[in-house]
């Protein structure tokens, strides 16, 4: 949903110490509230008048030139409360621990407006810290929608500041369970290499440019075409596992974004699954929680050991 705003309409008349200025340019100093680019879809739309007529973002204005400008509102989006039923592996006053299920998106976003998982907390709990974000209240970390598996949700200001200081610091010890494509030979290793993500929100690594990451992993078991393994993720790259995964030669079973056609061949859905999930309580108290490997998770490592 999204939350209703009034359009503004201005009236402006060019200045002589305004003279020279481009029609774009002059109207975001006008009401900075404005972005250029949001002056520029204004322009493009009819919604803006130099004397009467439409103009181009480049033109330049001449002193006394009559700017008109009629600018509808952004729609800001807002995250509602929906009965959606949650699996909740932990619960107390200052956080909830969530075992999400592959296919749910975790918060609101263009594309996914509604039915994610923030929505089914905001039903359930009586508050969600906000972080200053009216999309991700509540978010400490991030797990993507094909990954299943435990996620963490601060219920207020002091949880939220508390969690974030102990995924930045890496005090949160998260372990993943994936199904990956080929055998891999060692036994155990760290993928240490550098991620970047690009514009089309694909990750990859790039030695130069990319961010430092890396990610343990352990082999759990071998089949005769993919390999199980534990992966225990040092930083919280967008993407990590998947990526430093893939970059071995190695990319994750049924993977929609990573690999080719054969990654994906038979599996229903991606074989990710935040699988165990260490941290210390606002009280002091040490917790460990563990999420069942779901039913569509053990029916892709069935396909697996077919394969033997």
């Amino acid at each position: 949903m999204a939350e209703e705003k009034k359009a503004t309409d201005l009236s402006l008349t060019v200045a002589a110490a305004e003279a020279g200025m481009r029609v774009d340019i002059f109207l975001a100093q006008a009401d900075p509230s404005f972005s250029r680019s949001q002056i520029k879809g204004a322009i493009e739309k009819g919604d803006v008048r130099v004397n009467g007529r439409v103009p181009k973002a480049g033109l330049l204005l001449k002193e006394g030139d009559k700017v008109k400008l009629h600018m509808e509102p952004a729609r800001v989006p807002v995250a509602v409360a929906q009965d959606i039923a949650l699996d909740i592996v932990y619960e107390d006053s200052s956080l909830i621990v969530i075992n999400k299920p592959a296919g749910m998106v975790v918060h609101p976003a263009p594309g996914n407006p509604d039915r994610t998982l923030v929505n089914a907390l905001l039903h359930h709990c009586d508050e969600l810290a906000g972080g200053g974000d009216a999309l991700r209240p509540g978010i400490v970390h991030r797990i993507d929608k094909e990954t299943s598996g435990l996620i963490v949700f601060a219920r207020h200001a002091e949880a939220h500041r508390r969690l974030n200081r102990l995924f930045e610091t890496r005090a949160i010890d998260k372990t993943y369970l994936a199904l990956v494509q080929g055998v891999i030979a060692g036994d155990d290793g760290v993928i240490d290499r550098p991620l970047r993500q690009f514009g089309s929100g694909r990750v990859a690594v790039d030695l130069e440019r990319g961010k430092p990451s890396a990610t343990e992993f352990r082999v759990a078991e071998r089949f005769r075409s993919q390999t199980l393994v534990e992966a225990r993720p040092r930083t919280g790259r967008r993407h990590q596992i998947r990526v430093h995964l893939y970059s071995l030669g190695h990319p994750i079973a049924g993977d929609p974004v990573y690999g080719d056609e054969a990654t994906r061949q038979g599996f229903a859905r991606m074989m990710l699954h935040a699988w165990r999930l260490g941290l210390t309580l606002l009280s002091s108290r040490q917790l460990t929680l563990e999420a069942p490997i779901p039913e569509s998770f053990q029916a892709g490592l069935r396909i697996a050991t077919a394969g033997q």
